[in-house]
């Protein structure tokens, strides 16, 4: 278990994560995250709930028109 400080950043409250926590997930300055409820707490993701929606949608239209979107590609 890694215990994370709240700071305080300016006019805002911060959390900074341990150098081997970022090198691991790969988090770069300017990522954006997302806090979720679960059953079980908080979760942090980079997963955005709307987004993914949207990508559904995307997906069923290309689905339903793919025999017109490939002759549109050509």
């Amino acid at each position: 278990m890694i215990e994370l400080k709240a700071r305080t950043i300016g006019n805002s409250t911060g959390v900074t994560f341990p150098k081997e926590v970022v090198d691991r997930l790969k988090i770069k300055s300017g990522d954006t995250f997302y806090l979720t409820e679960s059953p079980d707490g908080y979760r942090l993701t980079p997963y955005n709930p709307e987004f993914a929606h949207q990508m559904e949608i995307a997906e069923s239209v290309m689905r339903r028109y793919k025999d017109a979107l490939r002759e549109l590609a050509k």
